[in-house]
């Protein structure tokens, strides 16, 4: 399939670099398979009935963004270097951490070089594959975990990076209310919508939450770059589904509730997990599913997400859910009535194609 079919214009300025305060106060656009409507998020709500159940992803966002410095080689320069850790590997010894990155300018760096990022964090190179590099921190795990948290920001998207610098804030901002289990370096950008209070309402009308646990990489802003949806290869990511969740979820669908997927990542995992019954099985291990048009889906029935990127694998995902016709119209109305996309956009609750 060509990844030129999932193309649109989209304005610069439809690019969301702050979230909406509050949270839940975000524009929700509701696409079904013939039209859309304009709400909010506080009116979720008013399109779930009791019994249904909506399944997040707890994850927790780390600060995973570092700036740091290569010293000179020689009579030349030190290098300043930024890195965005993205997946951490096994640790090959009690004292030191391995993580893959993208750093730049990756160009600048060898094999052996040594980053100082801080008085507490120092990383070498062991390998260097284009854009990517393996770094290994002679800390062990607590350590490294502290040194992170003193010298590591939030890892923003490029596509808010390169506009505004980052702020204090960004990393409360870039995080759930329910976070939970540290080892994320992207936020599932769909629950940052939720709020305590629009949980509970949900609560009180008999809608169910369940949570299960996938690390988003940063793989998930790397562009498609391949021509054909069949040439491109996903990043894996790591997720967890325990049985008592997976039995939460099954016997949700037994007695005939749907399964809300709360972003991309919740569903993916999901996915993941079902069989073609549609049960879903207890789950420990990576995933790197690549959905698009024409993928049956197994146990989600409906998807609240946010808006995504031209020729993106997320965009290609909600086209497989609810059609790519529908989704090209929807995209239309939104951009044409002032939507914010993105991570710190707006969101959409779409149903699933027929």
């Amino acid at each position: 399939m060509r990844v030129d079919l999932f193309d649109f214009d989209l304005p610069a300025e439809r690019i969301a670099l702050e979230p909406a305060r509050p949270r839940d106060s975000a524009r929700l656009l509701h696409v079904s398979t013939d039209a859309v409507h304009d709400q909010c998020v506080r009116d979720l709500p008013s399109f779930l009935r009791s019994g249904d159940l909506l399944v997040l992803n707890d994850t927790k966002v780390i600060p995973a963004q570092l700036s740091g410095v290569r010293p000179a080689r020689g009579e030349g320069d030190d290098v300043r270097v930024d890195v965005t850790l993205h997946k951490r590997l096994p640790q090959p010894t009690r004292d030191s951490v391995r993580w893959r990155a993208f750093v730049r300018p990756a160009k600048r760096l060898q094999q052996g070089d040594e980053i100082i990022f801080g008085r507490k964090l120092f990383a070498c190179v062991e390998e260097r594959d284009g854009a990517e590099c393996l770094l290994r921190f002679d800390r062990e795990k607590r350590e490294f975990d502290k040194a992170l948290a003193e010298y590591g920001a939030a890892p923003l998207p490029p596509y808010i990076a390169r506009k505004r610098p980052a702020r204090a804030t960004d990393l409360e901002d870039y995080q759930t209310v329910y976070a939970d289990k540290e080892g994320s370096v992207a936020a599932p950008t769909a629950g940052l919508h939720f709020t305590d209070a629009l949980l509970a309402k949900l609560a009180e009308q008999g809608v169910g939450v369940e949570t299960i646990t996938l690390h988003v990489g940063a793989g998930t802003f790397l562009p498609v770059t391949a021509t054909e949806t069949e040439d491109h290869q996903m990043h894996a990511e790591w997720g967890e589904i325990t049985e008592r969740q997976a039995s939460a979820i099954n016997a949700a669908r037994a007695a005939g509730g749907r399964v809300i997927a709360v972003g991309t990542t919740s569903l993916r995992l999901l996915e993941s997990a079902a069989g073609d019954d549609g049960n879903v099985r207890p789950f420990k291990d990576e995933t790197d599913i690549f959905i698009t048009p024409g993928y049956r889906f197994k146990t989600v029935d409906l998807l609240l997400t946010n808006f995504h990127l031209p020729r993106s694998t997320l965009f290609m995902l909600v086209c497989a859910f609810s059609g790519t016709d529908v989704m090209k119209k929807a995209y239309a109305h939104a951009i044409a009535n002032h939507y914010r996309f993105y991570s710190y956009g707006d969101a959409c609750l779409l149903e699933r194609a027929k």
